[in-house]
């Protein structure tokens, strides 16, 4: 009895003694995975150590950060002119009719953008007015609002920035819903009286995701289709069908901005004059006048414009002598479209743009003759190879800590330029100062032939 009693405790005590050999192996586990933890942590401090990626991050004199590959950024900036030049000989209209709906609902009040929707749109069209007469001096140019489900006109049609922009900087509210078809009829309908040479377009900035419309919009679509009205709508949330549909029936351009950046972008992009359809309207001539500048002073005030404000200044009509505020106009009186000559010239730079400027690398641009570099006086007494626009040293950069940017060489002249002399040359001046120089160089040398004595 003693010994089965005896047994039976020391069987019933290795059996308690399990638990305790359990938790011991759990122990272990938890030791032997906190050792492998801090061995690979251990082995990334070794590997990464010296490798502060923070550092590397350089801020603009805006307060942004500066991307760490300059080239490559250029690169992407010089896409545009490399796709505008490819469709240089593409046929575009010069004298344009543009209708731009600003969406003002209660979506433009939303934050996600600094500082809100409406307030960045309300920016970046100013940006967009000026660059739009900027590339199209001959046309005109008309904002409507969309508000509590009605289009309300903000401006007529003109060829003022200054007109369009002082509306924009009066402070506008948003509220209520907007709706696509009282905006379309609304555009529409005013550009029914654009004459048969003027193309006629519509660029909307639509910062919702729903429209709230008294009808049909399939049959506004339509109206739009038959007065060839090209409808181009910029979203600011997220791709709505509708818009897709409106800008594929009507031969528009659809794009959705992804930051305050890429909607920047997309708008500007419509300021260059788009393609003509294959079933636009034929080539006609325009008959223009070329108005004087009116006097200025008390003893020069006349009735100026069809709201007859009584003032000086303007431009006088060459054919009925009546006087008009601002130039590209039309005449109130006879009907005459009137431009100065200079606007006129300007528009012209589509048909005959600058051909793209090659990338020169690295090892071509230590190559290069210091003799091609001496066609400009100043460049004899500048050593290295430099910028034949601003005269930068292309080999260095501005700043000790970063690369060099792009090195871009003209096919004609051969000579060298700059990042932003090439963004310069091909967006604003539209000649290459040494094709220029060039050729006004030939004219001397054939000038000095036909005046020598021999």
């Amino acid at each position: 009895m003693v010994e089965a009693s005896t047994s039976g405790q020391q069987a019933t005590g290795k059996h308690k003694a399990g638990p305790m050999e359990d938790g011991a192996w759990n122990m272990e586990d938890e030791q032997a995975e906190e050792d492998e933890a801090l061995a690979d942590m251990n082995a990334f401090n070794r590997e990464y150590e010296n490798d502060n990626s923070w550092e590397q991050l350089q801020e603009d004199e805006h307060g942004h950060l500066r991307p760490l590959d300059v080239r490559e950024e250029q690169r992407a900036k010089r896409r545009r002119l490399l796709s505008a030049a490819a469709s240089a000989r593409i046929r575009r209209g010069m004298i344009r009719y543009l209708t731009v709906l600003l969406d003002m609902s209660r979506a433009a009040s939303m934050t996600d953008m600094r500082p809100n929707r409406g307030a960045m749109m309300i920016q970046i069209l100013q940006l967009f007015v000026r660059e739009f007469f900027d590339q199209n001096p001959l046309s005109h140019l008309s904002i409507m609002m969309l508000r509590n489900g009605r289009a309300e006109r903000l401006t007529e049609l003109s060829g003022s920035p200054e007109a369009h922009i002082s509306k924009l900087k009066e402070g506008l509210d948003a509220g209520g819903d907007a709706s696509l078809q009282n905006g379309l009829d609304l555009a529409v309908s005013a550009l029914k009286s654009v004459p048969p040479y003027g193309h006629r377009e519509v660029l909307m900035l639509f910062a919702g995701l729903s429209t709230c419309d008294p009808g049909n919009i399939q049959d506004t679509i339509k109206v739009a289709k038959q007065q060839r009205v090209r409808v181009s709508i910029v979203g600011l949330a997220a791709e709505v069908h509708i818009c897709r549909v409106i800008t594929e029936e009507t031969g528009g351009i659809y794009s959705v901005g992804m930051s305050d950046k890429h909607v920047e972008e997309c708008v500007v992009d419509h300021a260059p004059p788009p393609p003509i359809r294959a079933s636009g309207a034929g080539a006609s001539l325009v008959r223009m006048g070329f108005p004087q500048k009116a006097a200025d002073g008390p003893t020069a005030v006349a009735f100026v414009g069809a709201d007859c404000l009584l003032q000086s200044g303007g431009f006088t009509c060459p054919r009925c002598k009546a006087r008009v505020l601002d130039l590209p106009s039309t005449c109130h009186v006879c009907g005459l479209t009137l431009v100065s000559s200079s606007q006129l010239a300007r528009s012209y730079h589509h048909l005959f743009p600058v051909k793209p400027f090659v990338e020169i690398s690295s090892s071509d641009l230590s190559l290069q003759d210091s003799i091609s570099q001496t066609s400009v006086p100043s460049f004899q007494e500048l050593p290295g190879v430099h910028c034949h626009g601003c005269l930068s040293d292309l080999s260095t950069s501005e700043k000790e800590d970063q690369e060099p940017g792009v090195v871009l060489q003209c096919s004609d002249c051969k000579h060298l330029f700059c990042f932003d002399c090439d963004v310069y040359v091909h967006e604003s001046l539209h000649n290459c100062p040494g094709c220029e120089v060039s050729t006004g160089r030939h004219h001397d040398v054939d000038h000095d032939d036909m005046m020598s004595p021999d």
